[in-house]
């Protein structure tokens, strides 16, 4: 009886908004519908217990999570306990932790029923698995969104509570609050949600930051294929102030979870802003991918400075709704992306779970030829996973060089770091393989300027026609390359010259890859160093 009237009474609460706005396009448009839903919201919140259905959600992880084996899930990266992951949500550290809020759904491996899954880790490594923190209720849906701290208590709630931003999303997605008092474990919904609205279709993913210059609070928002600037100066009523968008970069799909942070140049005392913008569809090599902007950010407007330039973030086909940590020590932008592209997402080969995210990159910028871009460097403490290592002397590669094991235990989690200096070759590269013929092709193309990642034969790859393809980076003329390779369970990460380029890849073989195959093609080259090194949580 219960849901029965929560039903009607939700029904006919925005159906009454819905008229006034149909009925009337002033001004006055957003405040009605804003006050129709906080009377549905204040009326909701006393018979619609979020602490139920967090509950229930535990009650399902507990018995759907022991079917899973360790040694089915990626060693390194973060998945959820059970079900699907999409979305990094909510990222911000406090007191020592990093909270990791994500887009979940706690009962099926699929798309669905949104909730904010909760995880927390002090190195970025070694992660636990926390209740869900965010249950949907009357307003829809819990999509993307970020999480500050309160240190000055702007909001009322205390000083040092954490305040979670998040889209409610129905057949009309709105901004919503949630505070926490016992540093992220639950949360509380603001009574009067939502505090934002708009006659938009698509307007989702609030980023909040604070920013130094104007004193206020900056939120930022995917608006259709634009990005909304908003300030606040108590964190409860924002105000417009710009949009940006309208033709910069890659405009293929819906733009979502925007980020805008200042980074500092390599080399020099200067910073710049950099809006990231993740789209879907539209990626460089098709479904969703991230790309980001170069500029200045004065509190209310970004300016793009190469408005003719698209710039992506990440070259692979599996690396989408980056955003970054809040409040972060020593001034470290530490982003993180979901592994997976909508083209595929819900039907790749796993069990019982869907999705992960990949390593921790740490952003920072660097120019060339005049123009600035984003090096995404593995973050340090990946370093800390390394154990048992094999080393190669130096050797050339005269048209083919074998390595028959990389590791004599190999169970598919390890790191190869390799220095390649070419001797007039036209294409240089290596194939890593397995016994059963599953092989990824990984090389530089000299001649064109591009590093590739060729995943077609890589294992499992029938569920989807988009899945098996070629994947590349641009690259600069340079004799010698530097490569990072992060390969776990059913991934490939590559980061070139410490993070110039990065390249993320889903691959499922049937077995790890334990052998490796190098050659050249119109010259030689000379493999200068590489290492492996077996990854694991100690």
């Amino acid at each position: 009886m219960k849901e029965e009237i929560r039903q009607k009474l939700t029904g006919a609460v925005i159906g009454l908004a819905r008229t006034c706005e149909n009925n009337e396009k002033t001004e006055n448009t957003n405040r009605v519908f804003l006050e129709a839903l906080t009377v549905a919201g204040d009326w909701s919140a006393s018979i619609f217990d979020m602490s139920e259905m967090l509950e229930k959600a535990r009650k399902y992880e507990a018995e759907q999570g022991l079917k899973i084996k360790a040694e089915d899930r990626p060693a390194f990266h973060v998945s959820p306990y059970v079900g699907w992951m999409n979305d990094p949500n909510g990222m911000v550290y406090k007191d020592g932790v990093y909270h990791l809020f994500y887009q979940y759904n706690p009962y099926g491996s699929m798309w669905g029923n949104m909730h904010w899954g909760h995880s927390v880790s002090k190195d970025l490594m070694h992660w636990e698995h926390l209740a869900p923190a965010i249950a949907r209720d009357t307003l829809g849906h819990i999509f993307s969104g970020s999480s500050i701290v309160d240190q000055e208590n702007v909001a009322g709630y205390g000083a040092g509570s954490i305040l979670a931003y998040y889209t409610s999303a129905s057949d009309r997605q709105v901004q919503s609050m949630a505070y926490s008092l016992d540093n992220g474990r639950t949360f509380k919904k603001y009574a009067r949600n939502p505090i934002l609205t708009s006659t938009q279709r698509d307007f989702r993913d609030p980023k909040v930051f604070w920013h130094d210059a104007t004193d206020k609070w900056i939120m930022i928002l995917a608006v259709g294929q634009e990005m909304q600037i908003y300030s606040s100066a108590n964190l409860k009523d924002w105000s417009y102030e710009s949009s940006f968008g309208e033709g910069q970069g890659a405009h293929g799909g819906v733009w979502e979870c925007p980020d805008l942070i200042e980074l500092p140049i390599e080399g020099t005392e200067l910073k710049k802003w950099i809006l990231i913008c993740n789209i879907n569809p539209g990626g460089p090599f098709g479904g969703s991918a991230t790309q980001y902007f170069v500029g200045t950010f004065d509190g209310k407007r970004f300016v793009n400075e190469s408005p003719e330039a698209t710039k992506w973030m990440d070259w692979g086909k599996d690396h989408y709704a980056t955003v970054t940590w809040n409040n972060t020590p020593e001034g470290r932008h530490i982003a993180l992306a979901w592994m997976s592209n909508w083209q595929y997402a819900n039907n790749v080969p796993t069990t019982q779970y869907r999705s992960g995210n990949s390593v921790p990159r740490d952003l920072s910028l660097y120019t060339s030829a005049g123009e600035t871009y984003l090096k995404s460097s593995p973050s340090r403490e990946l370093l800390e996973l390394r154990g048992k290592e094999e080393k190669k002397c130096s050797f050339k590669v005269d048209r083919t060089y074998n390595l028959d094991k990389l590791l004599s235990d190999n169970t598919g989690t390890y790191e190869i770091e390799m220095t390649i200096k070419n001797r007039n070759a036209e294409i240089v590269g290596f194939q890593l393989f397995n016994s059963k013929g599953e092989e990824v092709d990984i090389y530089y193309n000299l001649v064109e300027k591009k590093f590739a990642m060729d995943r077609s034969k890589s294992g499992i790859v029938s569920f989807s026609p988009d899945f098996p393809i070629v994947t590349f980076a641009p690259i600069e003329d340079n004799s010698e390359m530097t490569l990072r390779l992060f390969i776990d369970k059913s991934s490939i990460e590559a980061f070139g010259d410490d993070g110039r380029f990065a390249m993320t890849n889903l691959v499922f073989p049937s077995e790890p890859y334990n052998r490796i195959s190098f050659y050249a093609k119109g010259g030689s080259c000379n493999v200068t160093s590489f290492t492996v090194y077996k990854l694991g949580l100690k």
